[in-house]
């Protein structure tokens, strides 16, 4: 494997062609914001050849909102309705899925609950010649500056927050993680390390995902906005970091696909018992933190220990494998 080093001017690909970049969203009975995010698409100058749309299993009128969209858009909309929800892993996965056998260069993640800049797909266009997986910045819900902790603690598999926030002239800042509300990713990248995971069903999937991407390619965060935050979540401003807050469910599976993490690091010869156990037993803090911090409220640490419970079981799995890549198959959509 070649290092980040000799990486960092790995390829130069041919001017950005939007049409060959897909957009794909991932949406959960939340038409409202639905709507906002495909208003903005509206908007947008350059579109997307593609606008692909998972729709895990809503009982809202989701589909209706689809189809009040297909003629003002300005691309291409594919609409998939899954049986029963998924949770954003399996959602991402499949809107990969769907993105790579359209035969799409570029893939552009992102959930329902943000809305894109006008000029937002110019702005990630201007990197594609020079990287193949890309991260552009967000504003939050006020409009404020959002930080993303781009980077992680490799053995350790959490991120760091206090990675620097600013950027030098060269208007990126290397990464090893990634977030599926905005990953821009060539399907070359796809290929190599096949579709997201949908067991861990929500949570460190992404970072999973963008961590499988950097050991492939140089992976960038740029200073482009290019995404708003369109639903306000209950949060601990600490300055430029803060803390959100957080679900029952998601207390239960960030602990539980600690598990998963561990599978992959394990089959990659990159496990740390040590290490990785302690990034288990930070995050396990974090959250107890974030409960009483940003919930005000003590109950929940049983969902904490339930996950635990259940990540023993996928650690001891005989039958685990992970994601594997994808066959260059022609477009079949």
């Amino acid at each position: 494997m070649t290092t980040a080093s000799e990486r960092l001017d790995e390829h130069t690909s041919p001017a950005f062609e939007p049409s060959s970049a897909t957009i794909a969203i991932v949406t959960y009975n939340r038409s409202h914001l639905l709507t906002r995010l495909l208003e903005s698409i509206e908007r947008m100058d350059p579109k997307p050849g593609h606008v692909v749309i998972v729709d895990n299993a809503s009982v809202d009128d989701t589909g209706d909102v689809v189809e009040s969209f297909r003629d003002r858009v300005g691309a291409e909309i594919v609409y998939r309705r899954l049986e029963t929800n998924t949770g954003g892993s399996g959602g991402f996965s499949e809107g990969m899925r769907l993105a790579y056998e359209l035969g799409s260069t570029w893939i552009w993640l992102m959930d329902d609950d943000v809305e894109v800049m006008p000029d937002g797909l110019a702005s990630m266009g201007k990197w594609a010649p020079r990287f193949k997986s890309i991260q552009g910045r967000r504003y939050d819900y006020d409009g404020s500056e959002f930080y993303w902790q781009y980077r992680i603690a490799d053995r350790m598999g959490i991120p760091i927050p206090f990675a620097p926030s600013g950027f030098d002239e060269s208007g990126f800042k290397e990464m090893n993680s990634g977030c599926f509300e905005g990953m821009f990713i060539h399907r070359d990248i796809v290929e190599q390390i096949g579709l997201p995971d949908p067991r861990f069903f929500i949570y460190w999937d992404d970072q999973m995902y963008g961590w499988l991407a950097s050991r492939h390619t140089t992976s960038v965060i740029v200073d482009e906005f290019v995404l708003r935050r369109t639903r306000e979540i209950k949060q601990w401003d600490m300055g430029i970091r803060h803390m959100n807050a957080s679900s029952d469910a998601y207390r239960y599976y960030i602990m539980r696909n600690r598990a998963h993490i561990k599978r992959y690091y394990r089959e990659l010869g990159v496990y740390n018992p040590v290490l990785f156990n302690a990034g288990t037993a930070l995050t396990f803090a974090k959250e107890i933190v974030r409960l009483l911090a940003v919930e005000r409220k003590a109950r929940g640490t049983k969902h904490l220990f339930r996950g635990l419970k259940d990540g023993r079981k996928i650690a001891r799995d005989p039958q685990w494998r992970p994601m594997p890549p994808l066959a260059d198959a022609q477009p079949s959509l």
